[in-house]
């Protein structure tokens, strides 16, 4: 199975840090975020890689190159402007072949263990779900039963890590557009699987958190943020 990382996001809370370093190379514990994802998936059994670009799109692939140096082979998915993440997924449907394929939002930090994700979900797409952080109380989807669903009184916060099938978005013609449409559309004939994860995991968007991530990769807490 395939894996991508979506790597094109202007990174704007992260600004004025991402105004000449693209989001992805931003370092935590010595190493660029993207370094420490494509890592963790070679380490689960993904060395085949597509890594979506856009801002600064150059400097992401002058950096990490075929990606041997790290023990996976990367392709890019070259974007004009950033296509959000359907459109990016849509756009790269060729480098990810006809089967399942895995996509990691490019500016997270986690320890889940990606080799769990090697089957081919049974429905269109498998979500990895994680407690609501602080920032993000209200959640995004309901897990009832190893199944996804729009509504439900317990909210829990997508990961950014999914597993989908290319049929997801065989309806879809190339361009820019988001991919909780197409999910909560397949949520509805209950074709979206998922888990929650309770382990570390933390959305990169704010400079606080990106310090907090460096403290966990030091042995510390990343606390709160």
């Amino acid at each position: 199975m395939k894996a991508m990382i979506l790597a094109a996001g202007r990174g704007e809370r992260l600004r004025p840090l991402t105004d000449h370093t693209p989001k992805p190379l931003l370092q935590a514990g010595g190493r660029p975020l993207i370094e420490h994802l494509i890592l963790a998936l070679v380490a689960g059994g993904y060395t085949d890689i597509v890594v979506n670009t856009a801002h600064l799109g150059a400097m992401i692939e002058r950096h990490l190159g075929d990606g041997e140096r790290l023990g996976a082979q990367l392709a890019y998915s070259r974007e004009t402007e950033a296509l959000e993440t359907g459109g990016g997924i849509r756009q790269a449907l060729p480098l990810l072949g006809d089967g399942p394929f895995l996509v990691v939002n490019g500016d997270i930090a986690t320890d889940f263990p990606f080799r769990r994700l090697r089957e081919p979900p049974p429905g269109l797409a498998h979500l990895v779900l994680v407690p609501n952080p602080p920032h993000h109380p209200r959640g995004d989807f309901a897990l009832d039963g190893g199944r996804v669903a729009d509504l439900g009184t317990e909210r829990h916060t997508f990961s950014g890590i999914g597993v989908y099938r290319p049929e997801l978005f065989a309806d879809r013609a190339p361009g820019r557009f988001p991919l909780a449409p197409l999910l909560r559309a397949a949520m509805v004939g209950d074709q979206v699987g998922g888990e929650l994860y309770p382990g570390f995991w933390m959305d990169i968007g704010t400079p606080e958190r990106l310090e907090a991530y460096g403290r966990w990769l030091d042995g510390g807490s990343a606390g709160s943020v």
